[in-house]
């Protein structure tokens, strides 16, 4: 697993650098690091076999294991990739299972937070960390004319550079229609950042980055108005207000460890339920020992409507933590 950089350490390895035929190369691509380390690989074997019979290095003279793999240089790399390297190359894996580069978040197969405090490293030293622009705040986290605001917006100019606000590996960086360009980073303790209507983007998805490193120009691309960085921080694809985060008056962390827990995303539900269209949603945070029967009876709402409304299935696993929409 990948742990937050201490200022002055070797922070090769943790980042995912690679040693090839005696090289450290620098972060890059995960697909490019894969088909490195296999072509070292292949590289290794052919010098053993140079340096004497086939015996002596583990297998008969002629024996490529790597042949079939490596043929035509690229086709079957994916082959050899198994959990244990996702574990190892990519930040959060353990926690979230997957590593997907077009969808933004997924809050509907969201894992979810237990009852249990999990307290998250955020940083070691001040090096590990960064305010992603040194703006003013602009709108704050919680709800905005009648629809929730997952984030912050911080003020800056077109043009002015956008940072990693921690260490991590871009997962996202893509156009959408809401956000404009839009790049998420996921960092080594699961959080992930959102650095939302940029003009450019500066990282591609797998680029290794750290605190401080440019993401991209600020801009007014996407349903924006006026030049701003909309900026969001989650936790297994739920929200979490930055100013729990950061002291964001004074681009700083208010404490170099985060606990999260479920009361965190309770009080945005509540939250949520407040003014506008939502005041008459109503949800239930599945505990356990819930059932989808029970849920309904305790309701009083169809079982059918409750997959309807929820977009599940009458045989659908309910997990811990998950919130249901029962009106």
């Amino acid at each position: 697993m990948f742990s937050p950089r201490k200022c002055g350490q070797n922070t090769q390895l943790r980042l995912g650098y690679l040693s090839v035929a005696g090289y450290i190369c620098p972060p890059m691509n995960l697909n490019i690091q894969l088909a490195l380390l296999l072509g070292a690989a292949t590289l290794c074997s052919s010098r053993g076999a140079a340096q004497g019979n086939g015996t002596d290095y583990g297998g008969p003279e002629g024996l490529d294991i790597y042949e079939d793999l490596v043929h035509d240089g690229t086709e079957n790399i994916a082959a050899v990739w198994d959990v244990n390297d996702s574990l190892r190359f990519i930040p959060g894996y353990e926690l979230y299972r997957n590593w997907n580069t077009d969808v933004l978040f997924d809050r509907m197969h969201a894992n979810r937070v237990g009852r249990d405090t999990l307290e998250l490293r955020l940083a070691y030293e001040d090096c590990d960390h960064s305010m992603p622009c040194p703006g003013d705040l602009t709108s704050g986290f919680g709800m905005r004319r009648g629809r929730m605001h997952y984030g912050v917006d911080l003020d800056l100019d077109t043009g002015d550079p956008v940072v990693s606000a921690f260490a991590g590996m871009v997962r996202i960086s893509k156009f959408n229609s809401s956000f404009g360009n839009v790049v998420v980073v996921r960092h080594f303790n699961g959080l992930e950042t959102l650095y939302a209507h940029m003009s450019e983007r500066k990282v591609e998805p797998g680029t290794l980055v750290e605190a401080g490193d440019t993401l991209g120009l600020g801009g007014n691309t996407g349903r924006s108005y006026g030049s701003h960085l909309h900026f969001e921080v989650r936790f297994l694809d739920q929200p979490i207000d930055p100013a729990l985060v950061f002291d964001l008056s004074n681009s700083t962390l208010k404490a170099k460890t985060f606990d999260v827990h479920d009361r965190i995303f309770s009080d945005l539900v509540a939250q949520q339920g407040v003014g506008g269209k939502s005041s008459a949603r109503k949800y239930h945070i599945v505990r356990k020992g819930d059932t989808l029967f029970g849920i309904t009876r305790k309701s009083g709402i169809r079982m059918k409507d409750i997959c309807r409304l929820n977009g599940i299935m009458e045989t659908s696993i309910l997990s811990i933590g998950q919130r249901l929409r029962i009106n």
